[in-house]
């Protein structure tokens, strides 16, 4: 992988610059710490922070993490056999926090979170990249899924795909887009090979779960407009066929006169989702 170059800073100095970068460093902060010039730190800053992104996302993976009872709720193709904790109950059931680390280098990884509400609103919150070193990276998965009782599940890339990719093609559906910065850490999800396995919402429902920042009222008026689409039976024959899509695009509804989707109050799920929201981590 090339982490660009820029004359006058060594291989471990770009890490370490971009590191600070992340960090809201500014160019003559950047050569105070590394004592380097002012000018080169000032040619470093100017380079577009997408080239770097996608110079990071190139990067073989290093580790790929997904909480615990994740698949609570959802419509899965046993097929694929993707890892989970079956014994687990789930400490937010519809929401999940995804963590992949790609190699930045020499003892270095680049590290994005992302917290996702799989039975509705998609990608909710995104933290990274991070460059970290093994220690640091190490505190950094503790940290990030610190709020469950059970570890983190070790998932192969194609799952942190399906979760975080398949649900903001879900919730984009229902007419939500993903949290700011998503593009900024998409492309360390890799190339999606298009593969579905996954149909989201509650058991084939949306189903929304209030969290501590969330606007209810405009969520729940989103909803109300983007009633329509499959049944949960369509949906369920669709997955059970190996292909959710086919549905109808990802928006199932309930039958009969709940033509609305359910809104859950905040209590007891908000609490949750307080516990594992990604400010601050």
């Amino acid at each position: 992988m090339t982490l660009g170059r820029v004359r006058g800073l060594s291989p471990e100095e770009v890490v370490r610059a971009r590191s600070l970068r992340a960090h809201g460093y500014s160019a003559r902060q950047i050569a105070k710490v590394l004592g380097i010039s002012r000018v080169t730190a000032a040619a470093f800053v100017r380079q577009p922070a997408e080239a770097d992104a996608r110079a990071l996302a190139a990067g073989e993976v290093r580790a790929c993490w997904v909480s615990p009872g994740w698949s609570a709720g959802l419509l899965v193709d046993e097929r694929y056999r993707w890892p989970d904790r079956p014994d687990t109950v789930a400490d937010t059931p519809g929401l999940a926090a995804v963590l992949i680390a790609r190699s930045a280098g020499r003892d270095t990884v680049s590290a994005c979170g992302y917290l996702v509400d799989l039975y509705c609103l998609g990608v909710k919150d995104v933290i990274g990249p991070r460059i970290l070193n093994d220690q640091q990276h190490a505190q950094f998965t503790r940290t990030f899924f610190a709020g469950y009782r059970q570890p983190p599940v070790a998932a192969p890339i194609e799952l942190a795909q399906q979760l975080v990719l398949g649900a903001a093609r879900y919730a984009r559906s229902l007419g939500f887009e993903p949290a700011a910065g998503f593009d900024a850490v998409r492309g360390h999800l890799g190339d999606w090979s298009g593969v579905r396995a996954v149909a989201f919402g509650r058991q084939g429902r949306p189903e929304y779960i209030q969290g501590p920042y969330d606007d209810a009222g405009q969520v729940e008026g989103t909803l109300r407009g983007s009633a329509g689409g499959p049944t949960v039976e369509q949906v369920a024959a669709a997955v059970a066929a190996g292909n959710p899509d086919r549905a109808g695009g990802a928006r199932p509804r309930p039958t009969g006169p709940a033509a609305t989707p359910p809104v859950s109050g905040a209590a007891g799920s908000a609490a949750g989702a307080g516990r594992i929201e990604l400010v601050g981590v």
